[in-house]
């Protein structure tokens, strides 16, 4: 048998495709798809532009003094980028098979750490790369979860937090960069302690224990001895919990900053003094969550981040006057990851908007200068005709206003459109306004509008609403979304008759639930890597993660709150959901295990429904490889086109 060259192939496969287009996309060889139909070539070509727009995090600052650090995907996964100068070529700096995590350069030298997982298993490794040589050595043992990684002010140590002593308590570890083989376990916990920064004076570590996303600790670890300084005092029972967020150290050393909602709704910025043992509020005339905040290199300008209704505002103040200094005029955007240039009161920042995807900027202070550092490509299309979100709030059962931001289709199609609902995982997500990406193409080529609900229990609305769906109070977030539909219908561009729900993650148990109570109100369901039973979910999650969610989500092992878990859980309604269901998963998922899948996969089949079933087998919680996206997405657009857009079901 004679073979073909790979030109005279190629050939072949375009000439098939054209008399086949609808076998012309293949199945990649790392997703199982069952009962999904042959995606045609026409519909892969018409995805094609929204699937090649790329994004840009900022990172950090090069450690070689000139330029930034970037995080952004040119083939399949995110790799570290160095940007030389503003707008100037990424210039790539890891090449490796999976996804870049966390990246920090270690100061005083030309090295930085970075993070990476295999498989989407979260089981983060961290190693340190030499941008002069390229070489580089790991850290951390190559199987245990790893995360947090601070360096100290010198560059000398590194800490970080990691569960390789049991797999289950995530433990803080400390090592000499020179040795990484020193890396040695500094403080033995129970539960999950962060490392949150090192002193100026490379003493001490600054640590938070995080019980929920309402209660958390802070302390202090003495690197020599490992002694421990508890700085916030524990909840007494039938108290409040208090929640604090980041924590820096002032550059002298004798105070600290972090956030926290000690005596309000929102997270505020404080000082605290550990020898008085006070604290000042420097926020008090914000009413909102203040999310990120960095310290200049000197300590004396502090920037930080406010949430307001979704959109992010950018504060700087002067830290010895407490005195709030100008702030370069934003669009109306979210702003992620920031970092002070080393020496100077430069900040960079990530920034997206509808209309600017996830990029890269810096402001200086002293000049008043914004400037960008990145332009990602948008695969041809025009950033500027994203649709713009409109801000919305509908009453729910309670009377209580749920915030959401609905996408329209513009001017080439007609009312009433179609209706997708979009819920965020969580369930401490929020769901911002920012730069739709590829989901674009449902808005602007399909002509769908998308919903994007806040429910009960979504952060950025005050410690009162993150608790309102805690415990039994599950369902009362699923009552949202039937509040919801009751919207839809008063709004005459859309469609109340063409719904679909979709989600992940926590959002994918939201999908299920909402087609267990709702399913006469919709025409069909996504959801990826959803919970469809909690009693078989906190029993099969990993180790590091049971207590947090029990936290949540409540303790199963408590009589009243079992019965409730499997009352509330979708599969047990399963029988009630009678519309077709798409549904995704990643074999390597460590906080929803792939056996949630498969099980509502088969009772939905139980009711003679259509499923469409998407494994990635080398995904986890959610598909981050490009490849294993872009045949996600298709078969998802082609199974909104088969059940949500046609006149009748």
């Amino acid at each position: 048998m004679r073979l073909l060259t790979s030109a005279a192939a190629c050939s072949l496969a375009a000439t098939l495709a054209a008399i086949h287009p609808a076998a012309a996309q293949q199945v990649p060889a790392s997703i199982s798809a069952q009962d999904v139909p042959a995606v045609s070539r026409q519909l892969v070509d018409g995805l094609n532009r929204y699937q090649n727009i790329r994004l840009a995090s900022f990172q950090d600052w090069s450690p070689d003094g000139r330029g930034l650090l970037i995080l952004t995907r040119f083939a399949e996964t995110n790799q570290v980028h160095r940007v030389a100068a503003p707008l100037a070529d990424r210039e790539q700096v890891t090449f490796l098979r999976e996804r870049v995590g966390e990246t920090r350069a270690r100061p005083g030298t030309r090295q930085l750490l970075y993070s990476t997982d295999e498989g989407g298993a979260e089981n983060f490794q961290l190693s340190l790369l030499d941008l002069g040589s390229g070489e580089g050595v790991r850290v951390t043992d190559g199987h245990s979860r790893n995360v947090s990684p601070r360096w100290s002010r010198s560059g000398r140590w590194l800490a970080w937090s990691s569960n390789a002593r049991n797999g289950k308590d995530i433990d803080l570890w400390v090592a000499d960069a020179a040795t990484p083989a020193s890396a040695r376990l500094l403080k033995e916990v129970s539960g999950e302690w962060i490392v949150a920064e090192w002193s100026p004076d490379d003493k001490t570590v600054a640590a938070v224990e995080y019980l929920s996303a309402n209660e958390s600790y802070v302390h202090l670890v003495d690197v020599a001895t490992g002694a421990t300084r508890d700085l916030t005092p524990r909840r007494a029972a039938g108290a409040e919990p208090v929640f604090y967020g980041n924590v820096r150290f002032a550059r002298d050393g004798r105070s600290l900053y972090w956030t926290t909602d000690a005596g309000s709704e929102f997270h505020r910025l404080c000082r605290f003094d550990p020898q008085a043992g006070t604290s000042k509020v420097l926020t008090t005339g914000i009413s909102w969550d203040v999310e990120d905040f960095e310290l200049s290199d000197d300590g004396r300008i502090l920037a930080f981040s406010t949430n307001e209704d979704g959109l992010s505002h950018l504060h700087f103040l002067e830290t010895e006057t407490e005195r709030e200094l100008p702030a370069p005029k934003l669009p109306a955007a979210e702003i992620g990851r920031m970092g002070f240039r080393p020496g100077s009161k430069e900040l960079g920042f990530t920034m997206t908007s509808a209309s600017i995807p996830s990029d890269t900027y810096s402001y200086d202070v002293t000049n008043k200068t914004l400037t960008r550092w990145t332009r990602s490509e948008t695969g041809g299309l025009d950033p500027t005709g994203f649709p713009e979100p409109e801000l919305i709030h509908f009453k729910s059962f309670d009377g209580r206003p749920i915030p959401a931001f609905l996408y329209k289709p513009g001017g080439k199609f007609h009312a009433p459109f179609p209706v997708v609902i979009n819920i965020h995982g969580g369930p401490e997500g929020q769901s911002r306004p920012g730069f739709l990406g590829r989901t674009a193409y449902l808005v602007r080529e399909l002509g769908i509008a998308i919903v994007y609900p806040n429910v009960r229990g979504s952060t950025g609305y005050g410690k009162t609403y993150l608790k309102l769906d805690n415990g039994m109070k599950r369902e009362d977030s699923v009552a949202d979304i039937g509040a919801l539909l009751d919207w839809i219908k008063t709004r005459p561009e859309l469609d109340a008759s063409r719904i679909a729900v979709t989600g992940g993650s926590y959002g994918g148990y939201m999908t299920l639930a909402t087609m267990t109570h709702y399913s006469d109100r919709l025409r069909c369901g996504m959801e990826t890597v959803g919970i469809s039973n909690f009693l078989s979910f906190l029993k099969n999650t990993q180790d590091y993660r049971r207590d947090l969610r029990r936290a949540e989500y409540g303790d199963e092992r408590d009589p009243a709150m079992r019965e409730f878990l499997e009352r509330a859980s979708p599969l047990t309604s399963v029988r009630k959901i009678a519309r077709p269901l798409l549904v995704a998963a990643g074999q390597n998922d460590p906080r929803v295990p792939v056996t949630e899948s498969e099980q509502i996969v088969t009772a939905v089949r139980g009711n003679g429904i259509p499923v469409w079933y998407i494994l990635g087998k080398n995904e986890g919680h959610g598909f981050q490889k490009r490849n294993n996206q872009d045949y996600l997405q298709a078969a998802q657009v082609l199974f909104l086109q088969r059940f949500l857009l046609a006149e009748k079901p």
